[in-house]
């Protein structure tokens, strides 16, 4: 079987789609619980706050997940890190039954750490066994598994709750026993070779570990403030990071004032997240290849701000739920798939040495960062009278979108657009 498995790069990957499936599936059934149970026990005020401490949490766990890898290697703190998940989601499942805010809280970053540690390790070793020429093949396959796993886990959710009798804790539960069931899959694919390295592809990660030990810094910073395409891409991370989280609080803001009730909000949440899936697969595999074929790569980066602002445009006119619902789309729907698609071609044919550390900057500091900064300013506005902010956040997004837009335009001649797509994976927002 071994050989079997080795010798088909299709088998391989259809392997992974299901890996990465279970995956977000996992995820799907537990984030709706996650955001239900913290507005059960807390408030949407509190948001803001939460998502600053869970980011400044990442930030400090990476240096020490660095070393776990160095110590032990990328597939047995992979398994370690599902048993230690599932069995932390099993412990709150527990708490859950005299909970408080804290408990709510807690269980909250928990999530959102799970979903960034599980999907990064993914690609770590799905980018560890697949060489160029296959990656560009077969990664959107694999990364549609994700969306996929969205879509299901959203709605098996939703059924879960409103079928069953099982409730929102519940969900917790299966969530764990479904990790599990991959971390089987994943210790079982790994003994029969699916995981092991390709030589080219094991050589080229330690000599650029050995070359880059860690990012410079001053580097990153002289090369953002000197060079203007690299400029223009920090600009683009920053506005559509500051955008997420505060559109994400006007979306939970209304969630919390229409659902009152536990199990009718998750089942909401549910059956949303599902139709965010669906809607970020449908682009991905529909509308971006048209239209990186037609518009190019500036205007797939186009679309998101030029919906978004349309969105938030729409929310200043009529404040409610079903407005938050058209700018949550278009936000994380185009964030998931032609945004990103967009963002990674732009680092195609770009100066390697300088780009390879500004993206490591980004993957590691910048993402979680710039969403800080959007963190603050929804503390600041949301201190004065409840309308007045919640006009000022949508008239805030409406402003970047603007600046977004024309940060995107002046992209346009920096550098000849790259002609051909790349995969894209899926996100866990």
């Amino acid at each position: 079987m071994r050989r079997q498995w080795q010798g088909s790069t299709a088998l391989r990957s259809l392997l992974l789609f299901v890996n990465f499936f279970l995956i977000l599936v996992a995820y799907y059934l537990v984030k709706p619980a996650s955001r239900s149970l913290f507005l059960e026990h807390s408030s949407s005020d509190a948001l803001p706050y939460v998502w600053t401490g869970s980011g400044l949490l990442l930030l400090l766990l990476v240096p020490g997940y660095q070393g776990l890898l160095r110590r032990f290697g990328r597939m047995r703190v992979v398994l370690g890190s599902c048993v230690a998940t599932s069995a932390s989601l099993l412990l709150f499942r527990g708490l859950f039954d005299h909970a408080g805010a804290p408990t709510a809280i807690a269980f909250y970053v928990l999530v959102d750490i799970f979903s960034v540690v599980l999907v990064e390790q993914f690609w770590s070793l799905t980018n560890s066994v697949y060489d160029t020429r296959e990656g560009k093949r077969w990664y959107g396959l694999i990364a549609s598994g994700g969306l996929v796993g969205g879509l299901v886990g959203g709605l098996t959710a939703s059924e879960l709750v409103k079928v069953t009798t099982l409730d929102t804790r519940d969900l917790i539960t299966v969530a764990a026993m479904l990790l599990l069931v991959m971390m089987l899959l994943t210790l079982r694919l790994a003994r029969a070779g699916l995981y092991r390295e390709k030589p080219a592809v094991a050589a080229a990660r330690h000599a650029a570990e050995a070359a880059t030990p860690q990012v410079d810094f001053g580097m990153v910073w002289d090369s953002i403030l000197s060079n203007r395409f690299i400029l223009l891409i920090t600009l683009l991370l920053l506005f559509s990071q500051v955008c997420e989280p505060i559109v994400e609080y006007q979306f939970m803001q209304h969630v919390e004032s229409t659902y009152t009730n536990q199990e009718a909000r998750t089942v909401f949440l549910s059956q949303f997240l599902s139709l965010l899936s669906g809607v970020a697969l449908a682009i991905n595999l529909l509308l971006t290849p048209l239209i990186h074929r037609y518009l190019g790569v500036v205007g797939g980066l186009m679309v998101q701000p030029v919906l978004l602002g349309i969105a938030s445009l729409a929310y200043l006119v009529h404040v409610d739920l079903r407005m938050a619902i058209a700018m949550k789309l278009t936000d994380r729907g185009l964030s998931y798939s032609i945004n990103r698609a967009s963002r990674e071609l732009l680092y195609v044919g770009a100066e390697a040495g300088r780009i390879f550390k500004v993206k490591a900057w980004i993957d590691m500091v910048g993402y979680r960062s710039f969403k800080i900064i959007g963190n603050v300013a929804i503390i600041v506005i949301s201190q004065l009278p409840e309308r007045t902010s919640e006009y000022l956040l949508g008239s805030v997004v409406l402003g970047i979108c603007v600046a977004w837009g024309l940060a995107v335009m002046a992209l346009r001649g920096t550098r000849k657009a790259p002609p051909r797509a790349v995969p894209v994976a899926a996100g866990s927002g």
